[in-house]
């Protein structure tokens, strides 16, 4: 068998042996504190005001834009993880439909995708970590606190963050998703506050001009612009949904609660941001706030409210943690799985026998995640997530209709409404909106994926279980 058509099985996806299979602790309250986990975070605390930057008050139509696209992609995903309740997300459907090559195509680009997040929004947390200590007197050094790109070493407090939240990880899955789900709801009600406190000052001419850079992405200068420029970065602040597929096989009742967790968690968000959003641009203008590090801390100081203030730059610090709980959850399973299924080095597989976790996988995405948070800038970072992310939900999208076709009678736990609609949407919004990032970051992307062909056409292509198997049967 070539590896052009090496696929796994759906039915053997359903009936991993248990020697292999991590364990299901998680229930969909768990799976819907994920999701919101790993979706409120950098993007709203942070990014609005990249988006803001980019494409004035109609940053709000970007987040619309990118909210249709995922809410797309997410029914797609439900579809999938009911149907293959196995660890590995967008990289294990793939496998099982696509086949070896694509599969690992996806798994390349979500370990872009995960990784990248994690130091994404460890850079946010560092901005609102550094801002909040400042506030109660506490000052650190520029070159501690930022990365070459700014003047600084490096980004320190992103890089203990980041260990801090794997040693979490470590300790156990229930007991890490016990801690999120409190930290979550921390984190809600501050945005909350936010919403209200912000919404006494809203004032209708900050709306005016709505959309000062047009919608279409274009180079002003050093800078892209348009709705679409601020929605291919503000796409950031919405996935995470994806990581709740990646805790199917931790489910206890996965036919029931995947769908709960991950359509649950994007209508819970879609909502708060929306608000967040309007009250922001209503209470000040875009201009003022685009540029700071901590956007809804510094609009609730300007408005006098520097105790609110406070509260929001703390409950960034204590709750930011957990997107980068669900991310680097959701990274070490996809490392898991590709070691599982040989593609990487099988010991990275490797499930610590007491919590149940892969703790070397854990390891080596904190150092991974460490290194790029320390050393690169939020935007650049940000965008280059997104890439990623876009190729694994155009590939979800495609194994659902491909599915529709090659096996229109298999029983579907949760089925994709209008799926020839919804399919060809999130496939067409994501190319739409990997047209709209910086050429520098889609040949970023390109260069890394092509990195990855070398791998596995050296490692994996002959390492794989499916390969070994062939040559057994040969």
């Amino acid at each position: 068998m070539s590896f052009w058509n090496r696929r796994t099985s759906i039915d053997a996806l359903n009936n991993i042996d248990e020697r292999h299979r991590l364990k299901r602790t998680l229930r969909w309250p768990h799976l819907v504190a994920l999701g919101v986990g790993a979706i409120v975070g950098t993007g709203i605390y942070t990014l609005i005001g990249v988006g803001a930057g980019r494409a004035g008050p109609a940053v709000i139509l970007a987040f619309l834009v990118a909210g249709v696209v995922c809410a797309c992609a997410a029914l797609c995903y439900a579809e999938l993880a009911t149907m293959m309740p196995a660890a590995g997300s967008a990289y294990t459907y793939t496998y099982a439909v696509g086949g070896e090559l694509i599969a690992w195509v996806v798994g390349w680009s979500l370990i872009l995708e995960y990784s990248v997040v994690c130091s994404a929004v460890a850079v946010g947390w560092s901005g609102y970590a550094v801002g909040f200590l400042e506030t109660i007197g506490i000052h650190l050094p520029h070159w501690l606190t930022a990365g070459p790109h700014a003047g600084g070493v490096v980004n320190l407090p992103a890089v203990v963050i980041l260990f801090a939240v794997a040693g979490m990880l470590m300790l156990g899955t229930r007991e890490s998703a016990t801690v999120n789900a409190f930290l979550v709801v921390f984190k809600v009600a501050a945005l909350l506050l936010f919403i209200l406190i912000a919404a006494k000052a809203f004032n209708g001419a900050n709306f005016t001009p709505f959309m000062p850079h047009g919608f279409a992405a274009h180079a002003e200068g050093t800078e892209v612009r348009g709705v679409m420029a601020a929605a291919a970065i503000i796409f950031f602040a919405f996935y995470g949904f994806d990581a709740v597929s990646t805790a199917a096989e931790e489910t206890v009742d996965p036919k029931r609660d995947l769908a709960r967790g991950i359509i649950g968690s994007m209508i819970v968000c879609t909502l708060l941001y929306m608000l967040v959003a309007a009250a922001a641009l209503g209470a000040m203008n875009y201009e003022q706030f685009s540029a700071s590090p901590e956007p809804l801390a510094y609009i609730l100081r300007t408005l006098g409210s520097p105790l609110a203030a406070t509260l929001i730059a703390a409950a960034a610090v204590i709750a930011l943690p957990t997107v980068i709980l669900a991310f680097m959850y959701g990274q070490s399973r996809i490392f898991f799985v590709m070691a599982r299924d040989g593609l990487l080095p099988e010991r990275l597989g490797s499930i610590n026998a007491r919590r149940g976790t892969p703790v070397a996988m854990i390891l080596v995405t904190a150092i991974v995640t460490s290194l790029i948070a320390g050393i690169f800038p939020l935007a650049e970072i940000a965008e280059l997530a997104n890439a990623g992310t876009l190729c694994a939900f155009i590939a979800v999208a495609a194994c659902v209709l491909t599915l529709r076709v090659r096996e229109p009678g298999r029983p579907r736990v949760f089925t994709t409404p209008w799926p020839w609609l919804v399919g060809p949407l999130a496939i067409l919004g994501c190319i739409y909106l990997f047209a709209s990032l910086p050429p520098a970051t889609r040949d970023r992307f390109f260069i890394w994926n092509g990195i990855g062909l070398v791998v596995y056409l050296l490692y994996g292509r002959v390492a794989s279980r499916l390969a070994k198997r062939v040559y057994q049967a040969g």
